[in-house]
């Protein structure tokens, strides 16, 4: 840190119509060093003595012996302010040298001075970010439009901030970003759509941090492991990245390494988040986000922990190859499971939205949306059976296979699902609610709906907070979402008009913030889910419409439902009544079963007359 210096001219007078100049050299410090401000000679020094005879000045010879003597006086406080600055600059020199050697040579030293730049980030960008708002919502405005037109440009700035400091901080922070592009059903698009990029553009760990992570973890080096192994990832997370290599049996795998980093910031990072969404809620506490904390706090350690990734992917695969049949999943096998590698069967596909893919390889994208919907469908409804609660467009992959006798599911793809780190178990009741609610809004059942609607979200009798919760869960406009039609597509102006509603009008915000804030964690995973879901499903733009998926739907509903009403049959009645409830219970649930059946062999009829 470096000194500006200022020469200060005082004039000095020595008597009626005599002067002289006098220089008084003061150093000013505007970054951080002492001020030298009252570092002066006492006052007799500073004034030579002079005699006075009548108006005559005093002697030649002693004006010059004063004059240099001043001058002498000078040089010595210049040269000693010089030498001062000289220390300083030495001082700061060494500061800065060994600033720099610790940084590079202790590692606690260096986690310090990282943890304080975190921080710092964090909390740089959250002032910013509330000061814009606070400026924005405390304006008064002529009308709704240029009320609308501010916080609109208020969104993007800070959505710009914010993506700046999560990209800075890397990590879980990047996850984040991630979740927010999700959230399209409650947060404004300038905020979803500025997120974007943290979909793609995770930080990569590099090779040297690759191989110290094998040799910390597993003791042993990566040639020791592996014939080849690709530097160059084919795929960056957030929280890991994935190599091809070979091992030394010759098995192709793929091997999914965490990022070194995450282990020393995690808590840190996790800490800040929780702080950002309380602090976030005290300031405004219409708009409580505070779940958005917890919910990282309560699945990010979780989803760190490879070998629970690689148990959850064991007993999917499991579960599910006895329904190949309906989903034609495909669940990498399991080679070797540490808390940091996970080591899988290598299998590739294309993304879900490659038309252009399916197209050449002649798969049926109608085909494709009724299989996802029975993969997730079955999860949601069917007891115990886990959820797999991160299905974005990223985890999941298709790729074309020949019809043959060793291809059990009959059909002429496979729909692969990676990352099985996060994943929750819904508890049996709330799958049977769940299963109610949904039965009802097929039926266009509102009363069920509302009874439904307060056992699974604590939604009350606030009809306006109720149209929200419908809307929020199907997708659709208040007034589609309680008059349900299955038949019928999302249209971009449904869309817009939804967005329109969250962004303009403060009370739909704040009720769904609100809504959002007091349903259980739990659900708030199955509408994220079921929010992924229907984007994919809308993006293979399937011939049928959504009508085949809700049917598919429909039919997990009525069996998680036959089976509640069958138990509670079985517990209350005997004799005739228990028969007669039995038979109406079974007769229930294959209506809903028919429903299907009708559908597809309509669907049958069409296709072979057209």
């Amino acid at each position: 840190m470096f000194f500006s210096s200022l020469r200060m001219i005082r004039l000095v007078r020595l008597g009626p119509g005599s002067s002289i100049l006098r220089r008084q050299i003061g150093y000013i410090s505007n970054r951080g060093f002492p001020i030298f401000r009252n570092v002066k000679p006492p006052l007799e020094s500073r004034i030579p003595t002079v005699s006075y005879k009548s108006n005559k000045l005093y002697s030649t010879s002693t004006a010059s012996s004063t004059i240099n003597s001043s001058a002498k006086k000078t040089k010595s406080s210049t040269s000693s302010s010089s030498s001062r600055y000289g220390k300083f600059f030495k001082f700061g020199l060494v500061i800065g040298l060994g600033t720099t050697i610790l940084y590079y040579t202790n590692d606690s030293f260096k986690h310090i001075v990282l943890t304080i730049d975190r921080v710092n980030t964090v909390t740089v960008a959250m002032i910013r970010c509330f000061a814009l708002y606070k400026e924005t919502l405390g304006a008064t405005y002529d009308g709704d439009i240029d009320r609308h037109k501010a916080l609109s440009k208020t969104h993007k700035k800070a959505a710009e901030i914010t993506l700046k400091a999560l990209e800075k901080n890397g990590g879980i922070y990047i996850k984040l970003g991630q979740h927010i592009t999700a959230l399209t059903y409650l947060l404004p698009p300038e905020w979803t759509n500025t997120m974007l990029p943290l979909q793609d553009k995770c930080p990569q760990s590099s090779p040297e941090e690759i191989e110290k992570l094998f040799e910390n973890d597993l003791g042993k080096k990566m040639s020791d492991l592996f014939i080849e192994f690709d530097p160059n990832p084919v795929g960056v997370a957030s929280l890991a990245q994935v190599h091809i290599a070979t091992l030394k049996n010759g098995e192709k795998v793929a091997v999914k390494i965490q990022h070194p980093s995450l282990k020393e910031f995690v808590p840190l990072d996790v800490a800040l988040t929780k702080m950002v969404f309380d602090l976030m809620y005290k300031v405004f506490p219409e708009y409580p986000l505070t779940w958005l904390g917890d919910e990282m706090q309560n699945s990010i350690y979780i989803e760190l922990d490879f070998t629970k990734e690689a148990e959850n992917a064991q007993q999917t695969a499991e579960y599910f190859k006895n329904y190949q049949r309906e989903t034609a999943l495909r669940i990498p096998k399991i080679v070797e499971a540490q808390s940091r590698i996970l080591v899988m069967e290598y299998v590739s596909g294309e993304r879900l939205d490659n038309l252009k893919y399916m197209e050449q390889n002649n798969i049926d994208p109608s085909e494709v949306s009724s299989c996802l919907s029975h993969i997730f469908n079955n999860m949601i409804f069917t007891p115990g059976v886990a959820l797999h609660c991160d299905p974005h467009g990223g985890n999941l992959a298709i790729r074309s296979v020949p019809k043959s006798e060793n291809n059990k599911s009959g059909h002429n793809f496979e729909i692969i699902l990676y990352d099985h780190g996060l994943y929750r178990t819904i508890p049996l009741q709330m799958k049977r609610d769940y299963s109610h609610f949904w039965l009802a809004v097929l039926d266009n059942d509102v009363p069920n709906m509302k009874k439904y609607a307060m056992k699974i979200a604590n939604i009350g009798d606030d009809d306006q907070k109720f149209r929200i919760f419908m809307s929020a869960i199907t997708g659709r406009a208040p007034e589609e979402a309680l008059n349900y039609d299955i038949s019928s597509r999302r249209s971009n102006e449904e869309i817009q008009k939804i967005q329109g509603q969250i962004n303009n009008d403060n009370r739909v915000l704040e009720d769904l913030m609100d809504i959002l804030s007091n349903m259980p964690r739990m659900v708030l995973l199955i509408l994220k889910t079921n929010d992924l879901t229907r984007n994919l499903d809308e993006n293979l733009e399937s011939s049928l419409g959504p009508e085949r998926t809700f049917l598919i739907m429909a039919n997990y509903c009525a069996k998680c439902v036959y089976d509640e009403l069958k138990e509670e049959i079985n517990q209350k009645y005997r004799g005739w009544s228990w028969l007669t409830h039995s038979i109406s219970n079974w007769w229930y649930y294959q209506k809903r079963l028919s429903t299907l059946y009708l559908y597809d062999f309509v669907l049958m009829i069409r296709r072979l007359t057209f």
